[in-house]
């Protein structure tokens, strides 16, 4: 896969998400804590079967992640290690992607969606993007007007459409490519 600029812009942008205590590198405790701010934003217990498929997900993402991108194998990935398993072929097609990602949006959206309708309010995107991911209440409402239907909720199959926008479109006017918010 070609880095080009803009999805230099848009895997600094995610790493950053993924670095949820700013120390400059990915590790397993960063994926730890956010499945931990993830059961508590949403009130479950630890034991809950939500709670545990996603905390699994979360460490199974990290595992794969850490055995494409960790080069040197310290347990950590840097910036350029993230973005060099991009360039080696980590997200091939749209087509593999929705391979890997449908099984943890999945998770995602079992402990997101409260009321199980396949859509998020604003207040549950915001929830969820902010102890997954960090982002700000004000971007994830950006971002949630951006992408909600007409009746102001963000469907499974939108939120996946946007998250493959992200990784593999070049068209900068795509919504899904603000995903993340500002890529400054």
């Amino acid at each position: 896969m070609e880095i080009t600029a803009f999805l230099a812009r848009k895997l600094t942008r995610r790493f950053r998400t993924y670095d949820t205590d700013g120390d400059g590198f990915i590790e397993r405790e960063d994926f730890t804590q956010a499945g931990e701010r993830a059961t508590k934003a949403f009130g479950l217990a630890q034991d809950d079967p939500k709670a545990v498929r996603l905390r699994g997900m979360l460490a199974g993402l990290w595992e794969h992640l850490a055995s494409v991108a960790d080069l040197d194998r310290d347990g950590r990935i840097s910036l350029d290690e993230y973005r060099t398993a991009f360039a080696n072929g980590l997200l091939e097609t749209p087509e593999s992607f929705d391979e890997g990602y449908v099984p943890f949006l999945d998770a995602v959206m079992a402990i997101a969606d409260e009321d199980g309708d396949g859509k998020l309010t604003v207040e549950e995107h915001a929830r969820w993007t902010g102890a997954l991911m960090g982002l700000s209440e004000s971007d994830a409402h950006g971002i949630h007007d951006l992408l909600s239907d007409e009746d102001g909720l963000l469907s499974t199959q939108a939120l996946l459409a946007a998250i493959r926008e992200f990784y593999f479109s070049e068209d900068p006017a795509k919504a899904g490519n603000w995903l993340l918010g500002s890529l400054d």
